[in-house]
């Protein structure tokens, strides 16, 4: 037997002497470099699923922008009713998988995870007006705030900022519920989406609007409050990661900055560590701030070089 290659040639298996490098992998698999979790094997949620699972849920949330244009009054919750039951119990099955690798060292059977993943996502579901009430005060606060904005559908079906902060707001709902694997890997979808990276353990109030967007970090302990508004390569980042007596980093530790209501940040400012902007401040753009300022401030490079 031999194998094609991609320019013509035929080269017999036997040449890349298989059986040695199956075996070596196989070791360093099972032994030497296993981290298969609790040495198990898991079926891991799929990124594919995932994506199928938020597009139902944005068709659900706003049907004619997201599902079907031609929906009526007579048909809309019909179409709502359908796409939101055959989209949880897809969201179950992957709460469930995802379940497997949140648990401790002693993981549930699968009637227990079964029932959790169940209970999550009931509980989800029960959320999802809340979520499209903030989601609504955040695409109103991008018209009001972007004189380029021309319409609420072109900030829904144009604006990556706008994309970023509805995958957000699911993941973040999941991640408060007790699926944290699900809604890291929602928030690394809406990343390689839009450019923005959104911790899903973040805090963030309503009728928040990221600008152009491309290259925002928001980091997991970040609290962000109402009518906030960021620019592009806008971070919000930690200043140092503290670690215990075998040098192993202390996870969870807030660490990400406190933004509090009606504040503006421009473009490439990095503010970093558990520091408070106080309401009302404007931050210039490429900033770096690492320490807090009072309400009402206005922060711009002269004067951080001024300091």
């Amino acid at each position: 037997m031999t194998i094609d290659t991609f320019d013509g040639t035929a080269v017999k298996p036997s040449h890349w002497n298989l059986g040695s490098v199956i075996e070596q992998l196989r070791v360093s698999r099972e032994a030497t470099h296993n981290i298969r979790h609790h040495g198990r094997i898991r079926e891991l949620p799929s990124r594919d699923a995932l994506t199928t699972i938020v597009n139902g849920l944005q068709a659900v949330l706003f049907p004619t922008h997201y599902g079907r244009p031609n929906l009526t009054d007579e048909s809309i919750d019909f179409f709502v009713g359908d796409t939101l039951n055959t989209t949880l119990n897809r969201l179950a099955e992957q709460v469930r998988r995802g379940l497997q690798f949140s648990a401790g060292e002693a993981v549930p059977d699968e009637e227990v995870l079964t029932r959790q993943a169940h209970d999550i996502t009931r509980r989800f579901a029960a959320g999802l007006p809340e979520v499209r009430a903030l989601l609504v005060s955040d695409v109103l606060a991008a018209f009001s705030g972007d004189p380029a904005a021309t319409s609420v559908a072109e900030i829904m079906l144009c604006y990556p900022g706008t994309i970023a902060i509805l995958y957000y707001r699911l993941a973040h709902s999941l991640h408060r519920l007790g699926s944290p694997f699900l809604a890291r890997l929602i928030s690394d979808i809406a990343h390689s989406l839009t450019g923005i990276d959104i911790h899903p353990a973040a805090q963030i109030g309503g009728s928040f609007f990221i600008d152009h967007g491309t290259g925002v970090v928001i980091g997991e302990t970040a609290i962000i409050g109402q009518r906030v508004r960021l620019y592009q390569h806008v971070t919000l980042g930690a200043k140092r990661f503290p670690s215990d007596e075998q040098g192993v980093l202390i996870k969870g530790v807030p660490r990400h900055p406190i933004v509090e209501d009606d504040v503006v940040i421009y473009a490439g400012a990095t503010i970093l560590g558990r520091i408070t902007i106080g309401a009302g401040s404007t931050i210039g753009g490429n900033v770096w701030l690492t320490q807090s300022v009072p309400p009402a401030s206005n922060v711009s490079q002269a004067q951080m070089r001024n300091d």
